[in-house]
């Protein structure tokens, strides 16, 4: 747990159907879409089925010029849109900047009628206790989730669910930051069975942090995999096993599965790699990208300069020597102003492979994340989102901000707080 909780004092402020494969096959298939004729429901719940790729590119930056849809503004116009239900769990609040908007729409939300519940970790509501207490002034429902007296570790996870039938989930915290000064990525997914899925996730945790008895799951998580828009192959996939409505839907077996799976190339972008936390040895990832190089798989790697610090650097030293394995090291200039702790770095965390599937989620790759803590995200395959994801991670890649680790470098311990 002191591992645990060091790693996040470092990270927290932070066309054609492709065909399904084998393990999708194994689930039931989905069912017809659900009708919206007869129910009363917000007229943005009756549009089609669509998956949006949501951005936020450090200011002052060369990848600042990104086309897609920023974080903030997504987040501004869904909350905007809500008539019935906002239901929010997220890391940490720091407010600020560009998070203040935000905040303040959540608290419009509430005065027109929206039903606003919010979730955050227990542990940093101690250390950001000032929004949730505003938010709560406005009778807003807030709770605080001890993640670490049930799973063992943290509520990591960043979503939020408008009115049962859209939902944004993605790397960046309700952090001020996080829509300014570091590289996120997320989706934000329009589907009543996506919707539903991360909504009894959040029912599950809801009662958790009051120490209620667990709902019961439904037959929701049974409707996967489902197909959006006519050409992506959708999965859930949540963390940590035993506590999901549905097993099926436990993300580590879902990624090491896409990796071996890989035939041609398989690209990461992370916060942070870390196979080793104190005495705590987590292979799962690390030996599928070593297998996938080793059947001479393209396997590229992007980390973020906080990963030079004395371990994880050894790590990435190691992983570069692997048959197949490229790793680079991405280091986000400091704004022209001055340095700003917990920022000014990529905390993306996705996957592209075969430039086919894409998996995109809020776990930095240790074993915490995937055993211990609340994480969502999910498996996509599609070639048009892979395509733009695979865009973003080779701009990134090839930026004047990537370099090759050097395995013979003395690397200085990374500035992160001061």
């Amino acid at each position: 747990m002191a591992s645990l909780r060091k790693l996040l004092i470092l990270g927290w402020l932070v066309a054609c159907t492709p065909a399904t494969p084998e393990s999708a096959r194994s689930l039931p298939p989905a069912p017809s879409a659900i009708s919206l004729e007869t129910a009363r429901v917000p007229e943005h719940c009756r549009d089609k089925p669509a998956v949006t790729l949501v951005e936020t590119t450090p200011v002052e930056s060369e990848l600042d010029d990104s086309p897609r849809d920023r974080t903030h503004e997504v987040w501004h116009r869904m909350i905007d849109a809500a008539e019935k239900s906002l239901d929010i769990e997220q890391f940490y609040v720091a407010n600020g900047g560009r998070l203040e908007p935000i905040i303040v729409a959540i608290e419009r939300a509430a005065t027109r009628g929206v039903t606003v519940r919010l979730i955050a970790d227990a542990g940093f509501a101690k250390t950001y206790p000032e929004t949730l207490a505003r938010l709560e002034k406005k009778k807003i429902s807030v709770r605080k989730l001890d993640v670490s007296k049930n799973m063992g570790g943290v509520q990591h996870a960043k979503y939020f669910v408008v009115d049962g039938c859209e939902v944004y989930f993605g790397s960046a915290n309700f952090d001020w930051r996080s829509l300014e000064h570091i590289h996120e990525l997320g989706l934000r997914v329009r589907s009543l069975e996506v919707a539903s899925s991360l909504r009894e996730v959040f029912e599950v945790d809801w009662a958790l942090a009051a120490d209620e008895p667990r709902p019961k799951p439904t037959e929701s998580f049974g409707r996967f995999p489902i197909e959006l828009e006519g050409k992506l192959v959708y999965r859930v996939a949540f963390s940590p096993r035993g506590y999901l409505p549905d097993e099926r839907s436990w993300d580590l077996p879902q990624l090491v599965s896409a990796i071996d799976a890989a035939k041609q190339s398989v690209r990461v972008e992370l916060l942070s790699y870390e196979p080793t936390t104190g005495d705590e040895r987590f292979e799962d990832l690390d030996a599928a990208l070593r297998r996938a190089g080793a059947r001479k798989v393209d396997v590229k790697l992007l980390v973020s300069h906080w990963n030079t610090r004395p371990g994880p650097v050894e790590h990435l030293k190691a992983l570069a020597q692997a048959p197949g394995l490229e790793v680079r090291v991405a280091t986000i200039p400091e704004l022209e102003k001055g340095f700003i702790p917990f920022a000014r770095v990529i905390h993306a965390k996705y996957m592209v492979i075969d430039d086919r599937v894409v998996w995109i989620g809020t776990s930095n790759w240790s074993g915490e994340y995937f055993l211990r803590s609340r994480n969502v995200g999910a498996v996509i395959e599609g070639a048009p989102l892979a395509a733009e994801v695979a865009g973003i991670f080779d701009d990134l890649w090839g930026s004047s901000y990537s370099d090759e680790i050097d395995i013979d470098k003395d690397y200085p311990p990374p500035r992160i707080a001061q």
